[in-house]
């Protein structure tokens, strides 16, 4: 119990040292009684409860997962010295340990039943996603929901890629902002799950370099899983439309997901949508043996 209790004490003398504005949380007014960071903000950046969190500093939760500890020090912005000492205090598996037990890339096999899902949803367009936001597999029509992401590579095939680095990515989408800020915010959730996963690191790695408005929205430290939502097209084919979209987890398949467009039938997003079934993609798709770089980042020229 004495461990767990000095857990209790490190966590809140953590907290107390980091503001809300280095956290990258909004401004507020009026005096706050709480130095640094407030339990509730901890727990909501880290991606836990706060019932979870609160359990966590009164020494209440024994042996919190590897993972768990890991979002806190990125969220407390923790040194390795710090690190080191979080892990021995939280009974956990050590940094070292926990990097080999999820070392391994996720599998980027996709199963015959899921791919007859991207089938039986057609019209509408849905694609598959790896936990790293890798495009995977795609009906017709959610691969033509991307215009250019063709033009690329299957294995350089990722959303959040395409979001920040491909020419097309700006103006597709007609609410950016929002569509980057929550693929970023998506990405901290997957990153506090999966710290040492290199499939993962890696395309945060590539995004901070190539993208300072990636680079910029990762240091707001914004957490929250895409589960749905609506994003606004600009489609070069089809025109304007406003589409919503469902995410479902595959089962058994280290985070894939399932990612669903639709529009209430009837309307003019709904008739915009079916023209996705007569859009053809642009000549020059390349093969997944070719080996381009992703475009750098040209819309920051203007």
């Amino acid at each position: 119990m004495t461990n767990q209790m000095d857990l209790g004490d490190f966590l809140r003398s953590r907290r107390a040292r980091v503001t809300p504005q280095e956290a990258g949380l909004p401004a507020t007014t009026g005096r706050r009684r709480t130095a640094g960071l407030r339990r509730e903000e901890v727990a909501m950046l880290a991606g836990l409860s706060i019932e979870y969190y609160t359990r966590l500093e009164q020494g209440k939760q024994s042996r919190p997962s590897p993972a768990v500890l890991e979002a806190v020090a990125g969220v407390l912005r923790l040194d390795e010295d710090e690190r080191r000492h979080l892990f021995e205090l939280g009974h956990a598996a050590g940094p070292a340990r926990a990097a080999a037990a999820r070392g391994d890339e996720a599998p980027r096999t996709v199963r015959a039943e899921v791919r007859r899902m991207l089938d039986i949803v057609r019209p509408y367009p849905a694609y598959l996603l790896s936990r790293a936001n890798d495009l995977l597999a795609a009906n017709d029509q959610g691969m033509r929901l991307l215009p250019g992401i063709e033009e690329w590579p299957a294995r350089l095939r990722n959303t959040a890629r395409y979001t920040f680095l491909h020419p097309d990515g700006r103006r597709v989408y007609g609410n950016w902002d929002e569509v980057a800020a929550a693929t970023v915010a998506h990405l901290r959730a997957v990153a506090g799950s999966n710290p040492d996963a290199p499939d993962i690191t890696g395309l945060i790695g590539e995004l901070i370099v190539k993208s300072p408005e990636f680079a910029a929205l990762w240091e707001r430290y914004d957490v929250r899983a895409r589960t749905n939502g609506r994003k606004c097209f600009e489609h070069p084919a089809v025109g304007r439309m406003t589409l919503s979209y469902e995410v479902f987890t595959v089962a058994r398949d280290q985070g894939q997901r399932l990612v669903v467009y639709q529009a209430e039938p009837g309307t003019p997003d709904h008739d915009a949508m079916m023209l996705l079934d007569f859009a053809a993609p642009r000549a020059g798709g390349r093969d997944q043996d070719e080996e381009p770089a992703p475009h750098a980042n040209r819309h920051q020229a203007g």
